[in-house]
């Protein structure tokens, strides 16, 4: 299986002489193609500067991150920027969908910035509309539809350019539990159709059991791996329930 994303000794540190805070402390991680990994951690642990040091928002101290076999500390930044544009897909907590555009104007924007054809630009819309069950309203603005219909836009605005990573930042954080579970379930037949490569970050256990294989991060470090195998989601729930606990972790949702 090939490695999207590669890790090696990843470390982020804040601040300097006597007054360092070490935010990742030597990090290994890899991602193999079609895998749904989530991360996971209490309030602090590090699972944001790990997702922002991947998707190059931030920059590590040391250690190094290769996505779809590119070194992107070895990129400056006109190419990190076409980098981003080109293997990542970013799923954030906030839809961040422009208000003036429909939602397929919205979701198409990154394939018209790249200048690709109309007809196959309508193809690619139409099926990864259809997948996330937003077919019938995308000549609405997004102040027209509800939260959850937002975000499934957002989610195929980040998927219709076939990144080589996803990276979804507590996608479900801004919505109710119905929107979330549409939204969950969408990213999990997006990964078996389209055998998409997907990073989530989470607090939410109900979220995390959609995924294949967590791991569990505390000051900085991983603190403990699961893998879903022939489980169900039902059997998976309250295994994450118990390494969060170990950890300090809270979670009160019900699956």
């Amino acid at each position: 299986m090939d490695i999207v994303l590669d890790v090696k000794a990843l470390s982020k540190v804040y601040g300097s002489k006597g007054n360092i805070y070490t935010a990742l402390d030597h990090i290994d991680l890899q991602i193999e193609a079609g895998e749904f990994v989530g991360i996971m951690g209490p309030s602090g642990a590090g699972k944001t500067t790990l997702l922002n040091v991947i998707s190059t928002i931030d920059k590590p101290t040391s250690g190094t991150i290769t996505v779809g076999g590119e070194n992107i500390e070895a990129m400056n930044e006109n190419k990190l920027a076409s980098f981003r544009r080109n293997k990542l897909g970013f799923i954030f907590q906030e839809f961040n969908l422009l208000d003036t555009l429909t939602l397929k104007e919205n979701i198409i924007l990154p394939l018209t910035l790249a200048k690709m054809r109309p007809a196959l630009v309508d193809k690619k819309a139409a099926e990864i509309c259809e997948i996330l069950g937003i077919s019938e309203i995308l000549s609405k603005y997004p102040y027209e539809v509800s939260g959850g219909q937002k975000q499934r836009a957002a989610a195929a605005r980040a998927i219709i350019t076939e990144p080589a990573l996803i990276l979804a930042d507590e996608p479900t954080g801004a919505l109710d539990s119905k929107s979330s579970q549409e939204l969950l379930q969408c990213l999990s037949e997006i990964n078996k159709s389209k055998n998409a490569t997907i990073m989530l970050v989470t607090h939410d256990a109900f979220a995390a059991s959609y995924c294949h294989r967590l791991l569990f991060i505390k000051d900085g470090k991983f603190f403990a791996e699961l893998v879903r195998g022939n489980n169900s989601r039902r059997e998976f729930f309250p295994k994450i329930l118990d390494v969060l606990a170990a950890i300090g972790g809270k979670n009160n949702d019900m699956i």
